[in-house]
């Protein structure tokens, strides 16, 4: 095998040729709407206790992984000029190292989005338990409830892209409200009284940034889908790199005004084991339970609606991957528009781990699961910040502007760190998992390889 891989013709194509007119129908401004809604999931409802253990000095964990993932997004930018076609990671890696790097970027993707469900099934359980107090009583009830916030999107997935879309409509909105709520009117009741130490943990404060940061990164998962997407972006090579970044500020200002409203409105110590941060936040604002209820009913829609997208998006990974012979083609069936076989697997691996980490403890479950997303995501992001090097340093220059070589090389340089900073500051736990998880896929790779290899001689025999 090659170093590179060889592309699909669409890759190899010009942007425009052998497209369907409607191929690129998202502007800038709906590029950017996706990657700034995707960006902002349902775990920013949970992030504010999960961080607030580390002190406020999370916050400047938020300001530097906003630097970084804005470095990340930088990067992407400038690879989809290079290959601007549906793929992302999956597709730079495989065209700078193979397929094998392509299929690492695949599988690591997707492991990132069924734990990432899992998480979302449990920050879910948090807001459930301000309605139904009952679920949370026993970790084994808290379980069922994630069980089944988890299969609920899974059935509408079941039944079809349409009804998938109309439950994402409901949610979007339903999610906005309540962020924007304690945001931007949060303020108005900071008290500074609540913020508690700067430091609270005995780690020193690089360590303390960089614990915090892997935290906080689950809540920037999405960065990249503008790339994912950018076959449907109207001229990827202008608007996907504007899209991520733009996308990026937008989310990132909204997770850092809610982050500190939530810690101006709820003292620190409440915080730290709070299961419902911005119910207590909005019960701080305005007295009562009446509007931390309403904020818990609007929470779990949200995560509900979350999970409804990312279910389907679990599936579409391996589904693509699938198609080009690097999973197994039971992945490429489909049903009503949705791949069947991608979406009952994934939530089956993803309530399989919801149920171990449940078995080890209710404490931490969260913040277990989303250390393992932080390292596996981290696996995409380092092989295409790679294949960017790769590509300035092989002398693959086309595309880019020669004044913006020094540049290029420089913000792909800074991602990479940023991207193993991310992974030292997952611990070891979770990079134990993590690892275990990849390397599982290297015998699916092992196995799809000899599939191909006696396809390819058998006409020969």
């Amino acid at each position: 095998m090659t170093s590179t891989a060889t592309l699909p013709a669409e890759a190899a194509a010009p942007p425009e040729q052998g497209r369907a007119p409607h191929a690129r129908r998202f502007g800038l401004p709906v590029a950017t709407c996706l990657v700034m809604g995707n960006i902002i999931g349902g775990g920013i409802f949970l992030l504010p206790a999960s961080v607030a253990p580390f002190g406020t000095i999370s916050l400047v964990a938020f300001a530097v992984l906003t630097a970084g993932a804005i470095a990340l997004a930088l990067v992407f930018g400038r690879l989809a000029e290079r290959h601007p076609q549906t793929g992302g990671p999956y597709v730079y890696a495989r065209a700078a190292f193979g397929d094998f790097a392509g299929f690492l970027a695949a599988w690591s993707y997707w492991i990132t989005a069924w734990v990432s469900n899992a998480a979302l099934a449990v920050a879910a359980v948090g807001y459930l338990t301000v309605l139904f107090p009952a679920a949370g009583e026993h970790k084994w009830s808290m379980c069922l409830a994630a069980l089944a916030v988890q299969w609920l999107p899974a059935l509408s997935n079941l039944a079809g892209t349409r009804y998938v879309g109309a439950v994402q409509v409901v949610a979007t909105v339903l999610k906005f409200a309540p962020l924007l709520l304690v945001a931007v009117g949060g303020l108005f009741f900071f008290d500074p009284a609540n913020l508690g130490p700067f430091r609270a943990t005995e780690q020193s404060a690089a360590g303390a940034v960089s614990a915090s940061a892997a935290i906080l990164l689950f809540s920037y998962l999405g960065v990249e889908s503008a790339t994912v997407s950018a076959g449907e972006v109207r001229d990827p090579a202008r608007n996907v790199g504007r899209a991520t970044v733009l996308g990026t500020v937008g989310a990132a200002t909204v997770y850092l005004l809610g982050t500190v409203a939530v810690f101006g409105l709820v003292a620190h110590d409440r915080l730290v084991s709070s299961t419902a941060p911005f119910t207590d936040a909005v019960n701080a604002m305005f007295g009562g339970t009446w509007g931390g209820t309403v904020v818990a009913c609007a929470a779990v829609v949200s995560m509900l609606g979350a999970l409804n997208g990312w279910t389907l998006l679990s599936a579409q990974t391996p589904y693509a991957a699938a198609k080009d012979g690097l999973f197994p083609k039971a992945f490429e069936r489909k049903k009503r528009g949705v791949p069947v076989v991608g979406v009952v697997v994934t939530v089956a691996l993803a309530s399989a781990l919801t149920v171990y980490n449940y078995t080890a403890g209710t404490q931490g479950v969260f913040e277990s699961l989303v250390l393992i997303t932080t390292f596996t995501a981290t696996v995409p992001y380092l092989l295409a910040t790679a294949a960017q090097i790769y590509f300035l340093l092989s002398g693959q220059r086309e595309r880019v502007h020669p004044g913006r070589l020094a540049r290029d090389g420089v913000l792909a340089a800074l991602a990479f760190g940023f991207s193993m900073w991310l992974v030292a500051g997952s611990g070891y736990a979770a990079v134990y998992q993590g690892v275990l998880f990849l390397f599982a896929g290297v015998l699916v790779y092992a196995a799809m390889s000899a599939r191909k290899h006696r396809a390819a001689v058998s006409p020969a025999e």
